[in-house]
This record gives C-alpha cells, structure tokens and sequence, in this order.
C-alpha cells in the first residue's frame, strides 16, 4: 500500500479533486461547453443553492484527505458514490469529457484494491 506506484495514484487523484472540486467554486478553469442536455442538469444542480457547492466540497476534502495520507480507506469508500456519478453523468449525458471521469474510477479503483484488506471486515457476518 505504500509502493511508489500507489503513493502517485493517490496524489494523482487527490490533485484532481481538488483542482476540479475547487473549480466547481470558484471557476477557473474554462470547461468546454456541455451539450444541451448535460446544461440542463448542471443548471437545475445549480438551481438547487446547494447540490454543486456539496459535491465540491465532498471533493476538496477527500483530495486532501487522499494528498496528506489521512484514513485513505475511508476516504476512497466516500468517493464511490461521486466518481459513479461523474462516469454516469458524462456516460449519459456528456459523452466528449468521459475522459477525466474513466481516469476518476480507475484510480478509486486501484486504490480501493491496494486498500481490499481494510475492506474485509464489513463484509463478514
């Protein structure tokens, strides 16, 4: 759990959280334009007040928790639910940014495998 390999995977992944969880907030990095259907979502999201500013700062504080090496296995089991979400959405709705979204899931994955053994016990009776 402690490899080279593993330790770039959870930094890697830990910067992007962050980069685009913070993005979310405070817009700066120019995303292309979504399509129109992808648009309405992210709109009626943001409608909400708090949705999108929930989701980012779910992000943010699990990159850092991932970057400083905090409860990693926790952290990585809080990110399943957002990384499904994120594959779905551009699956479904947004097809052209699926990239950033695969690289989400592979690394959540390789790192919730790295971390299997911490995973056992909420798996037997």
């Amino acid at each position: 759990m402690n490899s080279k390999f593993t330790q770039i995977v959870r930094v890697l992944l830990g910067l992007i959280l962050i980069v685009f969880g913070a993005n979310k907030i405070y817009t700066f990095i120019p995303l292309p334009q979504p399509s129109p259907e992808a648009g309405a979502f992210m709109a009626s999201l943001a409608d909400t007040g708090y949705v999108l500013t929930l989701v980012a700062i779910f992000e943010i504080i699990i990159g850092f928790l991932l970057i400083c090496k905090i409860w990693v296995p926790f952290a990585m089991l809080l990110l399943i639910p957002l990384s499904l979400n994120i594959l779905l959405f551009h699956l479904f709705l947004d097809i052209p940014g699926i990239g950033t979204a695969l690289l989400v899931v592979v690394l959540n994955a390789i790192l919730l495998y790295k971390h299997r053994v911490k995973y056992k016990p909420l798996f037997t009776t």
